[in-house]
């Protein structure tokens, strides 16, 4: 996985995708390599499920791969259209399902936890705040997944979203005061 987080595309990402354009498959794979992760988490913590979460990786990534000929780089860098699909296929799984279950799905623990009363009580408070920001709003919801698990930049979550990045930092002081609202209401705070 690609840890640098700078503005756009890396050279070597960009040489990679353009290739990938070219229907290589090395350059797609060494793409795939640098971004399941980021890609599997996002839907993770979407759908609460892991194996729902690596059917839907896979299926972003060869929905990529069957539109990486369409795949223009503009303003949005490679793994901000790789989000867009991600985000739309978790819509449509949703759509497709008439349960609400993925609220209470296991969150996975912490193998570093020094104790188990330490694992669990995380796991606790880990299922906790996700339930707390599945109840907000799409934009809102987004935009704290955006920012807190995936560590997008404002200009990066502007740009995948379509939006300004004044907008983002509103979108997201207003999702930040309904979370804390929420988690009050249940009883403390994170």
């Amino acid at each position: 996985m690609n840890q640098n987080r700078s503005e756009g595309q890396t050279s070597d990402e960009t040489m990679l995708v353009q290739r990938a354009i070219g229907y290589d498959a090395e350059a797609f794979g060494k793409l795939y390599d640098m971004h399941v992760d980021r890609v599997y988490r996002h839907i993770y913590y979407r759908v609460g499920n892991e194996a729902d979460a690596e059917d839907l990786t896979q299926q972003v990534f060869f929905k990529a791969w069957q539109a990486i000929g369409r795949y223009k780089k503009m303003a949005s860098p490679f793994i901000a259209w790789l989000m867009t699909i991600s985000h739309n296929l978790v819509v449509d799984f949703y759509r497709t399902r008439k349960d609400r279950a993925y609220l209470e799905a296991e969150i996975l623990a912490d193998d570093s936890a020094p104790s188990p009363e330490r694992t669990a009580e995380a796991s606790f408070e880990q299922q906790r705040l996700r339930r707390a920001i599945l109840q907000l709003g799409g934009d809102e919801q987004q935009v704290v997944m955006l920012r807190f698990i995936e560590g997008f930049e404002f200009t990066e979550i502007a740009s995948l979203l379509k939006k300004k990045e004044g907008n983002i930092r509103v979108i997201l002081h207003r999702a930040l005061v309904k979370l804390r609202k929420i988690l009050e209401k249940e009883g403390g705070q994170i």
